[in-house]
């Protein structure tokens, strides 16, 4: 409880990243959520905006300004403010990215140039901005890879993310995912659950998947799966602890196993699990799941 009658401070969302990446559907749903959406801003303007709210709307009123890639310049003042907390605000940097292959179908379904192509090719235009935007991705607090989200999956993610107001607890998303299919990009930690034994080959488990009991009893009672529950969740609690003392309020991490259907799914939960019980703000995801 609060030892003074001053009003929290909003959530300030920095919503930058790649074209075709999905900024303008994010700040869509940033503003149905209640945020004051400013788009295109040169980041030298952002605590200008930010003075300006305060002064209209009130310091409670949290803010997303979307900055993209024609900023460039200004970028340094942006970093350089966000270390600072020149806002006074509780803020995040989010950054929004997909693959190459993805991008380029993207902005030619949209049929829209890349601002950085010039005379030359769209997939060189993606190249110069993955350079400029080098530093921001580096630092960003969110690392959203949106290569396999849809319009409404997307939304839903943001919602997620940003749908309540700041909060000092760091919000932890366990996702399952199949290696055979390509590691999150956005995961700060992966955990391999291919030294467990595989329940698809047991044929009455193969058609269930890891959320059903008697695949995630199979899983858990396996030799070695307790031991790595035991000893990873006191490694997940030090990174935690370390990520809010650096101001960080988001980690994902990734549990993978073969094709994200059986190990993977069950030893996400059970994680997922101990670090609710731990007091933690814990949500689940399962990329692979019925992709087979």
């Amino acid at each position: 409880m609060s030892l003074t009658n001053e009003p929290t401070p909003g959530e300030l969302v920095i919503v930058t990243g790649m074209t075709g990446a999905g900024r303008s559907t994010a700040a869509k749903e940033l503003e149905d959520l209640g945020y004051f959406v400013v788009d295109n801003l040169p980041p030298t303007l952002v605590r200008d905006v930010v003075r300006l709210v305060d002064d209209s709307r009130g310091i409670h009123q949290p803010i997303a300004v979307v900055v993209d890639v024609r900023s460039g310049s200004f970028f340094d003042s942006l970093q350089a403010n966000r270390h600072q907390q020149v806002t006074g605000r509780p803020t995040t940097l989010l950054f929004l990215e997909a693959t190459d292959e993805v991008l380029v179908r993207r902005q030619e379904a949209a049929r829209r140039p890349h601002p950085l192509q010039g005379g030359g090719r769209l997939l060189h235009g993606l190249q110069r901005e993955r350079g400029v935007m080098a530093d921001l991705r580096g630092d960003a607090d969110v690392l959203l890879d949106t290569s396999n989200f849809n319009v409404h999956q997307l939304q839903d993610r943001i919602a997620e993310l940003f749908g309540t107001a700041a909060s000092t607890r760091l919000k932890v998303t366990v996702i399952s995912f199949g290696f055979k299919y390509g590691i999150p990009v956005d995961a700060d930690w992966v955990a391999d659950m291919r030294f467990l034994p595989n329940p698809h080959w047991i044929p009455e488990l193969r058609p269930q998947n890891g959320r059903d009991p008697d695949v995630s009893a199979y899983v858990l009672s396996q030799p070695g799966a307790g031991q790595f529950l035991e000893q990873y969740l006191p490694v997940l609690r030090t990174v935690a602890e370390g990520y809010l003392a650096e101001g960080k309020r988001f980690m994902q991490v990734a549990v993978g196993c073969t094709g994200g259907k059986h190990r993977s799914v069950a030893m996400t939960e059970a994680i997922a699990g101990l670090l609710r019980d731990a007091g933690y703000d814990v949500s689940t995801a399962h990329r692979d799941l019925g992709r087979e």
